[in-house]
């Protein structure tokens, strides 16, 4: 990365309309919907901006979730307390503006939720994806997630784990 990237949470100063990762889905999100979702409270959105060019380089969003014990490999689930269901915080989408994609800004941003997710007053077993394709469920595995067991592009990482992985 040679570009000054700052992570913060979205606000009104930040340039959305110019995004585009190339999923039309992602950029429509970040444009239209992401803000009324922080301010209706269902999850939160954080930004990274190259601070030089004061350009959108990519986001994602946070929310509470859960995770079926049942859905966890046998060799995680044997550690855990026997409860059915487990908290977990879910990157619900994540995005990299075309312009930066290749430069670690993907990284950066899953290393900023985990941050968060550490930091975070509720207790939290794990952070979960529900990648798009095969391509982006490979992008999470290249970063410590496993697949559940029986939905191959939902993945998890446990906050201990990711506390292991990236200090």
């Amino acid at each position: 990365m040679n570009f000054a990237l700052i992570i913060e949470s979205l606000g009104g100063s930040h340039a959305r309309k110019a995004f585009s990762c190339g999923v039309l889905a992602l950029d429509r999100y970040i444009r239209e919907q992401a803000s009324q979702d922080v301010k209706r409270r269902v999850g939160n959105c954080f930004v990274a901006v190259d601070r030089d060019a004061g350009a959108l380089a990519g986001y994602y969003t946070l929310a509470a979730s859960s995770i079926p014990i049942a859905s966890l490999p046998e060799d995680q689930a044997k550690r855990l307390p026997h409860y059915p269901i487990l908290p977990a915080i879910l990157i619900g989408r994540l995005a990299v503006d075309a312009r930066y994609q290749g430069r670690q800004v993907g990284s950066a941003l899953i290393v900023d939720a985990l941050r968060r997710s550490v930091g975070a007053a509720p207790a939290a077993f794990a952070l979960i994806v529900d990648a798009k394709d095969d391509q982006a469920a490979a992008f999470y595995r290249r970063h410590g997630f496993t697949p559940f067991l029986s939905r191959p592009l939902s993945l998890f990482l446990p906050i201990a784990t990711a506390l292991k992985l990236f200090g």
